[in-house]
């Protein structure tokens, strides 16, 4: 079946692949990298870089190599060349084949062959790649409900399993019905395996060739490996010849495990494997023999990796060493095989370790009689395809590739987690972005094949790559041209490739004469000693001028005497920024004059705020104004710093650049960003008066009563305002200690009042209690006795009173 090819386009309603080409990144400085290629033809110069692009106009100057054609793009539109002469071919892609993912349900829809379900897209592209340029596009991946399923049950049949193959001769009719409800196409295939038929591995006594079991026990000879049942969708057959097996016994613990692998992996035809997803359960309850073991039987020669299967026995075991781990990986990967570990508890261990180095593979612990063999394989079956791991086959040379995932719940993965996207359930779709970037062109310029899949899936995206390694203008190149010095070379892309033997621009030379002093004589200037003014080489008689680190400047002339970065500077900007400079001399712009362009003819900047040119103070200069009046100064002289009123028009912005208050404060980076502002903090470091330059001492007053002073002046036209921080406020009266004092004053004085005019009540009390007394002593009535007075006694006296 034919796929139409079309050129991808990203539309997100209708198609999921993302085709991102070229991005249009602003072009930088990438010319240093172009110039140092020296690349002598369009082809060499599309290699070094994808900003690199090759000029086939007539531009270079004299003296200027052919190599100077490649350069970034803006290099080259700057030097003059015309945009429709570069060649700077872009890589592109198409997508070949294009089959969405298949949407259908297990319950509905009609029943599809493995070879009708999709489950990856797109599944082809073409990719057309440019050196450094990523070719990016997107791939879909979406897992299908009711995808077929082949499962091969490896079982090790040494005498410690004997318990366990009981368990499995059932494990076909049961297995069937529970996978019935994952898929409705569902085959299962036994094996078997126990050791390499050699000592020491086995006992090669005649009768331990018959029956390796000791005592009574009935077992069958010792093998390798054995194909007991291709896969099938009857799981009463698988019942019936799993019954049928014996176990068998061997000398040492490590089994053959790795042996079998290998056969059921290579083996596609015999074993039966189909395009669909392919599980091997590996049941064991021992560890394993790998490469180098076979020493001790004698084995020296690795495993070869092919199938040696014949009447379903492996008969190559006593031949080839035990597979390595990395071969396993190898060709279990190739083969798309999902690999199930079930071992014992014993074992888990070294097989969660034997995991880690086998991608898409899962360990399930098994019981001691593997009962619960069934679960396990459910389990490990769901783990398994609940991820989806992306590998590519081998890159070529040069060749890098870089994946990001994005799943599910908007999880996004960088490098190698990249790859892969987990917990995906049955129909989920997620999407991986991949970039795919060459570095150089192959040897050989021929297409090359990758392919990228996911692990154990038999589904792949083939990607063939195609290489930009020549220009379109190469391929209507004139051989042999008579522009190339009578057809010594091929003229293509603007410039001549020389044949063999001959070198020059103009292939005018043989190699054999390009170190002759007569044509060496052709490059001195003047007849000087300097060859190519020490600037360049001489090849044939002309100077090919040598080339700068930095991309924009270069030498030229017949001798390379010139160059564009040798004029006069200013403001260390050549020619002052105003001028291209051409063979050591400026070439100044329009309104501009002077060795290095920096005298602007124009007057605008010389027009004060009056529309006079210097405010009619002084002359115009080269874009700038000479002030011939002393007092006013600035760019346009306006500025007066000794006149008056100066100190109250600077005020408000002074207020709020230095202590964010005043009547500016809100518009103060608006209003107020004109000067430039230097405080202060010790009054005698505001500036003096010098001749160099006039200032004006301030002092202004605020709304709070504060005094603050500043010192203005102009310095080399601009203008400073030097403050002095802090401002100085009127101390403010603590009324609290105030009040407090006069209460305090007025109490005491109240007290001491009271005290004086207690104790002057006390000295009063005093003197006129002296006084009462002193009159109470002088008085005459005092001594005398009242006439009238008569005394209430009456005294009786006893006359017989004797005394006693």
């Amino acid at each position: 079946m034919k796929f139409p090819v079309r050129v991808c386009t990203w539309v997100p309603s209708k198609i999921t692949l993302l085709c991102c080409g070229v991005s249009d990144a602003s072009a930088q400085a990438h010319g240093t990298e172009c110039i140092k290629a020296n690349a002598k033809s369009c082809g060499e110069c599309i290699q070094v870089s994808e900003k690199c692009g090759w000029c086939t106009d007539h531009f270079l100057k004299q003296g200027e190599p052919k190599s100077a054609r490649c350069d970034d793009l803006e290099s080259l539109k700057k030097k003059g060349c015309s945009v429709a002469k570069i060649e700077n071919p872009r890589g592109s892609q198409t997508v070949d084949k294009d089959v969405p993912v298949t949407n259908r349900s297990k319950a509905g829809g009609k029943k599809l062959t493995p070879e009708q379900i999709t489950q990856i897209q797109p599944q082809k592209l073409t990719l057309n790649l440019r050196s450094g340029e990523a070719q990016s596009f997107n791939l879909k991946f979406k897992r299908a409900e009711d995808y077929p399923i082949d499962l091969y049950y490896l079982m090790d049949l040494s005498y410690s399993m004997k318990d366990d193959l009981e368990n499995v001769k059932n494990l076909g009719t049961s297995l069937m019905y529970e996978m019935s409800k994952i898929t409705s196409d569902f085959r299962i295939g036994f094996g078997s395996f126990v050791e390499k038929t050699v000592m020491p591995y086995i006992s090669t006594t005649p009768a331990k060739l018959l029956n390796p079991c000791t005592g009574d026990q009935n077992c069958t000879s010792p093998f390798s490996y054995k194909n007991v049942l291709k896969l099938t969708n009857d799981g009463q057959q698988f019942n019936t010849l799993v019954g049928q097996q014996q176990i068998s016994g061997n000398l040492d613990s490590p089994e053959g495990g790795f042996d079998a692998i290998m056969q059921v992996a290579v083996c596609g035809e015999q074993i039966g494997w189909r395009n669909v997803t392919r599980l091997l359960v590996f049941s064991t309850d021992a560890g394993f023999h790998f490469a180098g073991d076979g020493k001790l039987g004698g084995i020296v020669l690795p495993n070869d990796g092919k199938c040696h299967l014949e009447n379903n026995m492996y008969t190559m075991s006593h031949y080839y060493d035990y597979p390595s781990i990395a071969h396993l990986v190898q060709k279990l990967s190739d083969n798309n095989i999902q690999t199930i570990f079930a071992v014992t508890e014993e074992f888990q261990p070294v097989y969660k370790e034997l995991k880690n180095l086998i991608p898409k593979s899962a360990v399930g612990t098994l019981s001691a009689n593997s009962s619960n063999v069934i679960n396990l394989i459910i389990d490990a079956y769901n783990s398994l395809s609940s991820e989806v791991i992306l590998e590519n086959s081998k890159l070529p040379d040069g060749v890098t590739i870089a994946y990001q995932s994005h799943c599910k719940n908007g999880v996004v993965g960088e490098g190698e987690n990249g790859r892969k996207c987990s917990n995906i359930s049955i129909g989920d779709e997620v999407s991986f972005n991949i970039s795919v970037t060459a570095h150089k062109c192959p040897k050989q310029n021929k297409p090359e094949t990758i392919k990228i899949k996911p692990l154990g899936f038999t589904e792949e995206v083939e990607i063939v790559l195609k290489f930009i390694c020549e220009c379109e203008c190469q391929k209507t190149g004139e051989a042999n041209s008579k522009m190339c010095h009578n057809g010594n070379g091929t003229f293509e892309c603007g410039a001549c490739r020389c044949n063999d033997g001959r070198v020059g621009r103009l292939c005018e030379c043989s190699s054999d004469e390009v170190n002759s002093d007569d044509l060496d004589a052709n490059c001195r200037r003047d007849n000087g000693t300097d060859i190519c003014s020490n600037n360049g080489d001489c090849v044939c008689g002309t100077c090919e001028c040598k080339k700068r680190d930095n991309p924009e400047e270069r030498y030229s002339g017949e001798y390379c005497e010139c160059d564009n970065f040798n004029c006069d500077r200013s403001n260390n900007k050549l020619c002052g920024g105003h001028g291209r400079c051409e063979c050591r001399v400026c070439i100044c712009d329009t309104n501009y004059t002077g060795s290095a362009c920096d005298c602007s003819l124009d007057t605008t900047t010389c027009l004060a705020s009056n529309k006079q040119i210097c405010n009619g103070r002084g002359n115009c200069e080269c874009g700038t104004c000479k002030c011939t009046d002393p007092k006013f100064q600035g760019p346009t002289c306006e500025i007066c710093p000794t006149c008056p009123g100066v100190c109250a028009e600077h005020k408000d912005c002074v207020q709020c650049r230095a202590f964010g208050t005043g009547e500016k404060k809100e518009t103060c980076e608006r209003d107020c960003g004109y000067f430039k502002l230097i405080k202060v903090k010790d009054r005698d470091k505001l500036p003096q008066p010098v001749q160099a330059f006039p200032l004006m001492h301030c002092k202004e007053r605020d709304n709070n009563d504060c005094w603050f002073y500043y010192t203005y002046m102009v310095d080399n036209n601009t203008e400073k305002i030097v403050p002095l921080v802090p401002h100085q406020c009127p101390d403010i009266a603590d009324v609290l200690p105030i009040v407090a004092g006069v209460v305090a004053g007025i109490v005491l004085i109240g007290l001491a009042l009271l005290l004086i005019w207690k104790l002057l009540m006390i000295i009063h009390d005093r003197r006129e209690f002296a006084k009462f007394e002193k009159e109470k002593m002088n008085a005459r009535w005092d001594t005398g006795e009242n006439p009238i007075y008569k005394s209430a006694v009456t005294t009786v006296v006893n006359p017989k009173y004797e005394g006693k």
